[in-house]
């Protein structure tokens, strides 16, 4: 059981229809062409190792399943790459966002509204080429149920993308400095892990404990990145302006350090054969 378990799948959807994630990427109308371009421009520009990992333009004419796909950025870029796009959210009021996204651009994508716990209570069970879910996993009070529909979905040739939070990365340690509350480490991590605090259920991960939640997979591989550079106060402004520590280092050594201590643990895995399994 996890420190979270006895928190709710309500409490989590409460939570993300309050504010979808990266609504405020553009100052925009919402549900605008223009509003969808700058929230894709601005998500890449920070996260930009998105592309590289989501490997978009390897799946045309593939079947991908996103789970968690928030107001469609990932869901678009698969689509417009020619993937046959299924896309899930917990959060009624991201898939209005994402399900306008896909009309305003013009892509065929299937959407449900379900709870990843419980994935195949809804989404009907066949076989995808990729799965792939980006900063999701770790938000459901538990993220084994998860894993465990998943498989459902997975066949011998599948693969696996998750991006989950890394538990020894730079933002854990600004976090705790800032809290100084060490008796409730996951605690602190879920209060301050978004932009919008308070977030209910946050797990972070080791490279060691992701093999844990990832029980009768193969890893392919295990990549550390992402460290927001930016002061906060400028950001909400659209203003990029590097905190001053990271305006002294050289691009290269942050990389480096980025590579090391990153918030984002992303994982590329299939399901091991019956063979590998014995």
């Amino acid at each position: 059981m996890g420190v979270f378990s006895n928190k709710s799948i309500l409490d989590v959807q409460n939570y993300w229809n309050k504010r979808p994630c990266n609504i405020k990427h553009s100052s925009k109308n919402v549900g605008s062409k223009e509003y969808f371009d700058e929230v894709e421009a601005r998500k890449y520009f920070v996260e930009p190792h998105i592309p590289a990992f989501a490997d978009f333009n390897s799946y045309k004419d593939k079947k991908v399943l996103e789970i968690g796909c928030g107001i469609g950025t990932d869901t678009i870029s698969f689509a417009r790459a020619g993937a046959n796009v299924t896309a899930v959210d917990l959060s009624s009021e991201s898939l209005s966002i994402a399900k306008k996204r896909a009309d305003v651009f013009g892509h065929d994508v299937k959407f449900y509204q379900a709870d990843a716990e419980n994935l195949s209570e809804t989404v009907p069970v066949e076989k995808y080429d990729l799965v792939y879910s980006f900063g999701v996993i770790h938000h459901t009070p538990n993220p084994e149920k998860t894993v465990k529909e998943i498989k459902k979905y997975l066949g011998k040739n599948s693969l696996l993308k998750i991006m989950v939070y890394h538990r020894r990365s730079w933002k854990v340690f600004c976090i705790l400095l800032k809290k100084f509350r060490f008796t409730k480490i996951d605690q602190c991590i879920a209060e301050s892990s978004e932009a919008q605090s308070g977030c209910p259920v946050t797990y972070s991960y080791t490279k060691k404990s992701i093999n844990k939640l990832l029980s009768g997979f193969e890893i392919l591989s295990i990549d550390i990145d992402h460290i927001f550079k930016y002061k906060i106060k400028d950001y909400k402004e659209y203003r990029y302006k590097k905190v001053w520590y990271f305006k002294i280092i050289p691009q290269f050594m942050f990389r480096i350090i980025e590579k090391k201590l990153g918030w984002h643990l992303c994982i590329t895995a299939r399901l091991k054969t019956e063979n590998e399994r014995t």
